[in-house]
């Protein structure tokens, strides 16, 4: 049984907020991965996408993820790019349970249009742009999010429903 769940999906779908709200659930720790980064370099993933390149971002990314393993019952959250990496997803799926986290394009963009935290990938785009740039970028990396264990329709998330949906893959959750 898993003793790790793994969320995954495109920024702005609510990893972070429904990893915290899982975790209370399940009586479980949280990983945010971000802020493990952001906690452990010193710096903003988005001032470090400035400062560096996002080649860098990735390999620190991916060491930050591999420490993970020794996490017992952890939801961890994971970046919008982290599955799309060397073989992170594979290993993800290998050392967890991996929930893909599902929204539209057209939902995404009007969150990530409105969203207050500062985004690399999306700075200066306008509303039209974003929604291209999004419905493009979740195409590609739609092929790595869908090797996800499970799928969890996250528009408007039902965190019961997704305990409910996780608790025949847990050995000692209590829903």
């Amino acid at each position: 049984m898993d003793q790790r769940i793994y969320l995954i999906g495109y920024m702005g779908v609510g990893k972070s907020t429904i990893a915290r709200k899982l975790a209370k659930l399940l009586n479980w720790e949280v990983m945010d991965l971000d802020q493990a980064f952001e906690t452990r370099y010193k710096i903003s993933v988005s001032d470090f996408f400035k400062r560096y390149d996002e080649t860098l971002f990735r390999k620190l990314e991916r060491s930050l993820l591999r420490e993970s393993v020794d996490l017992s019952q952890t939801i961890i959250s994971t970046g919008g790019g982290t599955p799309c990496f060397y073989d992170n997803m594979e290993w993800m799926n290998q050392n967890g349970l991996t929930v893909f986290l599902k929204m539209s394009a057209g939902c995404l963009s009007n969150r990530l249009l409105n969203a207050k935290k500062k985004r690399p990938l999306i700075s200066g785009q306008s509303k039209d742009q974003l929604h291209s740039f999004i419905k493009k970028h979740l195409q590609k990396r739609s092929i790595f999010y869908t090797q996800a264990r499970l799928h969890f329709e996250a528009e408007s998330p039902d965190i019961q429903a997704l305990a409910e949906l996780i608790k025949p893959y847990l050995s000692s959750a209590k829903i």
